[in-house]
């Protein structure tokens, strides 16, 4: 009786496909699909030339990933077309069209897919991306999408006053996925925009590329939200909550927030600063919601709390300008020509490159010491940035090559030790 069923199912199954691929429709269907991937193969390579011209003038790396996501989908783009306007003419003189409408349905997955694999940088989003449209592709094709959203939606159930479904919940995670990926890739475009403006201070472009980041944020929350079909005015209770929360338990944070927002409108530290906070000298890297980073000299990353940069003090070299002037104490002899000597060091010191002419270096006599007549150079420079320290002692290397050169003696303390023979009595 088995044997007689599965005989009698195959037998049913081979007469159904035999009827289809015998009747005239489908092997029509066929042709046209295999005419269409002829005429797009043939004009693909034509409008990729004709547009060759535009895909240069494009400026911007989002504008050009998307071009080249777009130019790789040429193909199946054209393909897709002309199979959109073979069904639409066999479906309006009233023909059976189920190869074509899974052709079409094929392509515009795999259109969709490859253009946002390619622009999607992390790979288990695309992957979990393309699992999403194949399966959608999928019930599609067999006919399944309509009930699957139905049973979906039959799954519910209700918080407060809101019906929540399983269908709002996955409309809710794939607008979440796509309004996010599509909000912060805007915002990197926005961002390099800022930064490549020369008009703006660096400190401004700072504080616009953080709006601009949390504001399409934002956005995007109230667009999952809203199309999620969840009552906004119902988190009125849960946002109270959280404001005291962050009063008792996150204050340190929000007060860098808002120490970070108040740095960047002041404009006292902004990127490029050459600054010192307690024994941590060195330039502003970035300015972050939460810190500021700062490298040193010796190429260390000190991360210091934009709450420290407003409450304690900080020694801002280039806030007004970047010219510092710089001191270093010399000693000669008491034999040396003094007005000689000061204009040797004045001129040693204007020898090196990175020293300021306007203001020139100035030698100065500070007073009579033990040992030597004391010195003070005073000399500028305009890029604290790179080192003052190292900028010292290439002139005290100078001033002491002219010294030599000169015979301009350096002295050294000297003692006299007198020691006294006491005869012992007897």
């Amino acid at each position: 009786m088995t044997e007689e069923k599965i005989l009698g199912f195959l037998m049913e199954s081979w007469q159904t496909i035999s009827q289809a691929v015998l009747e005239i429709e489908v092997p029509v269907q066929i042709v046209a699909v295999i005419v269409g991937y002829g005429l797009a193969r043939f004009a693909a390579p034509r409008v990729m030339t004709a547009t060759n011209g535009y895909r240069e003038k494009i400026s911007g790396g989002l504008f050009i990933k998307i071009s080249d996501a777009v130019a790789s989908v040429l193909l199946p783009t054209l393909w897709l077309i002309i199979q959109f306007l073979v069904l639409a003419v066999i479906q309006g003189a009233g023909y059976p069209s189920k190869v074509l409408s899974v052709t079409c349905s094929l392509l515009t997955a795999w259109i969709i897919i490859h253009v946002m694999t390619r622009l999607m940088q992390n790979t288990t989003w695309a992957r979990l991306v393309a699992l999403c449209i194949w399966t959608i592709a999928a019930l599609n094709i067999v006919g399944w999408l309509t009930p699957t959203l139905a049973v979906l939606d039959s799954l519910s159930f209700t918080f407060g006053d809101t019906d929540i479904s399983m269908l709002k919940i996955v409309k809710g995670i794939v607008a979440s996925i796509i309004v996010f990926w599509v909000c912060l890739g805007l915002s990197k475009f926005a961002e390099g925009r800022v930064y490549k403006a020369k008009a703006l201070t660096p400190s401004v472009q700072v504080l616009m590329a953080k709006l601009i980041r949390v504001g399409l944020i934002a956005v995007a929350i109230l667009i999952v939200l809203s199309n999620s079909g969840i009552n906004i005015t119902a988190f009125a209770v849960f946002s109270g909550a959280l404001g005291v929360g962050i009063g008792f338990g996150l204050q340190k944070v929000v007060s860098n927030l808002i120490s970070g927002v108040i740095l960047l409108l002041d404009k006292s530290i902004k990127p490029g600063d050459v600054i010192e906070v307690g024994q941590t000298y060195g330039r502003v890297h970035a300015m972050g919601a939460r810190y500021a980073s700062v490298i040193t000299r010796d190429s260390m990353e000190f991360l210091i709390p934009n709450e420290d940069l407003i409450t304690q003090q900080v020694v801002n070299w280039s806030y007004s300008s970047k010219n510092v002037r710089l001191r270093t104490p010399i000693s000669v002899a008491y034999g040396s020509d003094i007005p000689s000597v000061i204009k040797m060091v004045e001129e040693a010191a204007a020898s090196q490159s990175r020293v300021l002419s306007d203001p020139a270096p100035r030698c100065l006599m500070r007073g009579f010491g033990d040992s030597a007549i004391d010195l003070e150079l005073r000399f500028w420079i305009a890029d604290p940035e790179q080192g003052c320290g190292n900028i010292t002692s290439e002139v005290l290397i100078a001033v002491w090559q002219s010294f030599n050169d000169n015979d301009v003696d350096i002295p050294f303390p000297q003692r006299d030790i007198r020691v006294e023979m006491i005869e012992k009595q007897p």
